[in-house]
Parts: C-alpha cells; structure tokens; sequence
C-alpha cells in the first residue's frame, strides 16, 4: 500500500507527478487523475497502481492520435497505421479507436463526403480517379457511393470541359482526330468515363484550322514518304497510309496528299 502524499503539475499541461508516502511514483495525464479521483490523502496497492499506469499509457497514445487529427481529417486506416508505427500495445489499439469514433473525431464517411466536395472545387480529378483514392484509404463502398453521388453529372460534364480546354491546348500541333483520341484517353486517365468526352465534345474542340491541319499533313507526310524510301510501289504506300494513320490524319486526305503529289514523289 502508499498512500498519495503530493500531486504536481508539470510543465506540460494536462500532466501529473503523483508522489507515494513522499517519493516520486508515476505520471498521470489529467483524465486518468480524473477518472481513478486521484487526490493527496488516498491509498493505492500495486493493483490499482499498475491499472493507473496502463490507463496513462493509453492516454498518452490517445493525445498523440489527438495531434496527427489535428491537421487534417483521418480515415481509420490512417489511425491504425499511426497507432501501429508507434508500437501500439494491441491492447490500446481497439479503445482508442472507439474512443475516436464516439467523439466523431474518425469517421469514414464523413472522410468520404469531404475528400468528394474538396476534389470537386480544387482539382479536375474524375469520379474513377477519386474513388481509387478512396479505396487505397480503405473506405467502405457505400460510403463512396453515397460520396460519389455529390459529384453530379453536370459537375463532371464543367470539370471535365476544363480540362479538355488544356489538353487540346496542350496538343494543339497534332492533327485534329489525334487531338481528341488524346483528350478522350487523358479525361479517362484522369478518371472520367468514356460517354463524358462525347457529351463535351462539341463545346472543347477548338475549330479547325484547314491551312495548319494542310501544313502539318504535308510537313508529316513529306518526312514519312522518306523514311520509307526503302520499299517501292504499293508497300511503301501502304507503309506511309499506315504511318500517317498511327499519327491521326485522315486516311482520305492522305489519299488526296498522295494524289496532288504523285508525279513528284521519288
């Protein structure tokens, strides 16, 4: 048996030196000296000494999960991974977590919702893209779904415009049909579905200009009727349509190219 002759606060706040028949005994945080009503005067056995102690322990651990949630909303998944870098006894693991929870300081759903609204105002990531996100963080598909569903069509079709502006902008000396293969592929990179270029489209593709789309098929199509100079006849026009083709120009308008060019082509 001892019995509590002093109680101290450190320097840090929220933390106790409890001293036993005069000497230094152990450490509190303020909700364990709250909850065991520690106070000078009271006797403790090594049994409810030892209970004290674990009950600090995992109050520490819980006020270092307090400051990792004070910077930025955490999924649980984030919380166990923290609680088992920090060599969380096992024990500690389940009660800290349901503490979180309880006090809605951990809740994947309203992770969900908020990663949703954030993505949609400051970034143009797609649907597909943000629900990887969510799923790497180990969210539950509902509450994706339930998420998801703030991201509305219409909010897709403006965020994806946006994009699309830059890619084309980005892509602006390749041919008009590679441009918009290159838009599709890179809006659904980005996590848009297919259907949502095809509903854009006509509002993104910049009007095209015939003279730069013309110079830019002659420029290509001069470099390519060289680089195949070592075939002859039909396979070294065959060979050039198929190297136009992979470039994105029309197949009817290399025709033509080849057409007006013939009589000067070696």
């Amino acid at each position: 048996m001892g019995k509590i002759t002093k109680i101290e606060a450190q320097k840090r706040r929220g933390r106790y030196n409890v001293y036993l028949d005069g000497q230094y005994a152990f450490p509190v945080a303020e909700s364990v000296l709250i909850k065991f009503r520690l106070m000078k005067g009271l006797e403790l056995d090594k049994k409810q000494v030892a209970a004290i102690t674990t009950a600090d322990q995992q109050a520490r651990v819980y006020s270092k999960m307090l400051d990792y949630l004070a910077h930025q909303l955490r999924t649980e998944s984030d919380i166990l991974k923290k609680l088992h870098d920090l060599e969380t006894p096992e024990q500690f693991i389940g009660p800290i977590l349901q503490k979180l929870r309880d006090q809605h300081l951990v809740d994947d759903h309203e992770y969900a919702a908020s990663y949703v609204r954030t993505a949609m105002i400051t970034s143009l990531k797609g649907p597909g893209v943000i629900r990887q996100h969510l799923r790497m963080k180990k969210i539950g598909e509902n509450y994706i779904d339930d998420a998801l569903a703030q991201f509305t069509l219409e909010q897709q079709q403006a965020n994806a415009a946006k994009l699309a502006a830059k890619l084309f902008h980005r892509y602006h000396n390749q041919p008009l049909m590679r441009q918009e293969q290159k838009v599709r592929q890179s809006l659904m990179t980005k996590g848009y579905a297919s259907a949502i270029f095809d509903q854009i489209r006509d509002q993104v593709t910049p009007k095209e200009d015939p003279d730069e789309q013309a110079a830019l098929l002659d420029k290509t199509a001069e470099k390519l009727w060289r680089r195949y100079r070592r075939y002859t006849g039909q396979e070294r026009v065959r060979h050039f349509k198929q190297g136009m083709f992979r470039r994105g120009f029309d197949l009817d308008r290399v025709q033509e190219w080849l057409d007006q060019h013939q009589e000067g082509l070696s």
